[in-house]
């Protein structure tokens, strides 16, 4: 079996196109020597990713340290993508960027109030594609 052809990479436009496939990703936060992981649902303004959260830690650690990471993926039986958006993340607070956010039509999946939108600005954007299939033989005869 041909590997190869198993992992490409994808370009920024390619990456913007998968992120808009999507509602929900992963936010890294870094707050001195603690890492968190929050899932979010997510809306894309242009090219930043907009979310909305309650008072807490996430809102806490993103005060204390604005650079994040933010994951999205998909995977089927036959191909799997996951793009990394490496950034800054600030909360909006102006009555103008709150207004322009409530228009983008952004909806909790839970429940909850959540006052808050935080824009995820990036500074580089990342993503790969993946072909899935069996394992290749590890102690057989392989070609170079």
């Amino acid at each position: 079996m041909d590997t190869s052809d198993a992992v490409s990479f994808l370009d920024d436009q390619q990456c913007w196109q998968r992120l808009a496939e999507q509602e929900l990703g992963r936010l890294v936060t870094r707050a001195g020597a603690v890492l968190d992981i929050f899932p979010v649902n997510y809306i894309l303004d242009g090219e930043s990713i907009v979310f909305r959260t309650a008072e807490g830690s996430k809102l806490t650690e993103l005060t204390i340290n604005d650079e994040v990471l933010f994951e999205v993926d998909e995977y089927t039986d036959t191909d799997a993508w996951s793009v990394v958006v490496r950034g800054h993340a600030h909360r909006l607070v102006t009555a103008e960027e709150v207004r322009t956010a409530d228009q983008l039509g952004l909806r909790p999946w839970i429940p909850t109030v959540k006052y808050n939108y935080v824009r995820v600005v990036p500074a580089s954007v990342s993503g790969r594609d993946f072909r899935r299939g069996p394992e290749p033989d590890r102690y057989g005869v392989q070609q170079y």
